[in-house]
């Protein structure tokens, strides 16, 4: 057997994530990407047969943009500014409680950083 590459062991994560997690209305899915050029984070609606994005944030997003002065940030306190709009935008339309969706990343660093500025914010998972 071939040995797996890290994308791949990300992506066999992630599947066994998802068979877990799902997103409803009233408790969404934050489910987060990290590239090596930004950081993106959605609430999804996984009912009704197809997903359904509520609210995204990502550090390419003009008003991170315009927040920061560069596009697709990819420090800790990018990310951190990346909560504070998604946050922002998720209490706007309501929601407060969400299920967190690692995407098959390993829970520190910038994942860590983004869950704990979001439950600071409000958010409860």
């Amino acid at each position: 057997m071939a040995k797996l590459s890290r994308h791949e062991k990300r992506e066999r994560r992630h599947k066994r994530i998802r068979k877990k997690i799902i997103g409803t209305p009233e408790r969404p899915r934050l489910c987060v990407y990290r590239s090596l050029h930004a950081f993106y984070a959605q609430l999804i609606d996984d009912t009704g047969g197809q997903s359904k994005t509520l609210v995204s944030a990502s550090s390419i997003d003009p008003e991170f943009v315009q927040l920061t002065g560069k596009r697709g940030g990819k420090s800790i306190e990018d990310v951190q500014k990346v909560a504070e709009i998604l946050v922002k935008r998720a209490t706007e339309k309501g929601i407060k409680k969400v299920v967190f969706d690692r995407g098959g990343f390993l829970y520190h660093g910038k994942i860590k950083a983004f869950a704990d500025k979001c439950r600071e914010l409000g958010l409860e998972f």
